[in-house]
């Protein structure tokens, strides 16, 4: 359920993102304090496509990630895409939900407009993150946020590996 920040959560998301936020149509995930941790972004912002309908918005759990990122996990997770079939098969069911989830978020308002500046074809090509190879993995980050909303093969396997889940609770911006 979407969630329409406080006054004071405007404030922690302008900390989070270090300027105002643009394209913001309401917190998708926040911890037991009530500080957001993913936001869930509009389709269109200043009549261009936001690449993304999930954004890490905690520093906290993004710190964690960068540093997951920096250590070489994303061509280890691109590998086993290629070595584990029932992986693959997963993640790119999770990419054709995402997509799903996106376009349906959208208002008739939001479809029409997309549909007036030609970019429809755009929604329904664009994965996780804006990547167009489903196969790979473009973002931790990005992943992150949208198994934290919806679940992921993908997230599952950093909280398995990395322990990002703990990481929830204490996350303070």
């Amino acid at each position: 359920m979407l969630i329409s920040p406080s006054e004071k959560q405007l404030e922690i998301i302008r900390q989070q993102l270090g300027r105002e936020p643009r394209g913001l149509a309401g917190i998708a995930v926040q911890n037991d304090q009530e500080v957001p941790l993913v936001l869930q972004m509009d389709l269109l912002v200043d009549d261009k496509p936001f690449p993304t309908l999930y954004w890490m918005a905690s520093k906290d759990i993004y710190q964690a990630i960068a540093e997951i990122e920096t250590a070489g996990a994303v061509k280890e997770l691109e590998q086993e895409l290629i070595d584990n079939e029932a992986l693959r098969a997963e993640h790119l069911a999770d990419q054709q939900r995402y997509v799903d989830l996106r376009w349906a978020s959208a208002s008739e308002e939001q479809k029409q407009r997309i549909e007036e500046l030609g970019f429809t074809p755009l929604y329904s090509k664009y994965g996780i993150g804006g990547i167009s190879q489903w196969d790979k993995i473009r973002c931790l980050h990005m992943q992150y946020a949208y198994h934290l909303a919806q679940g992921s093969a993908i997230g599952r396997i950093l909280d398995e590996r990395y322990e990002l889940h703990s990481k929830i609770a204490s996350a303070l911006i």
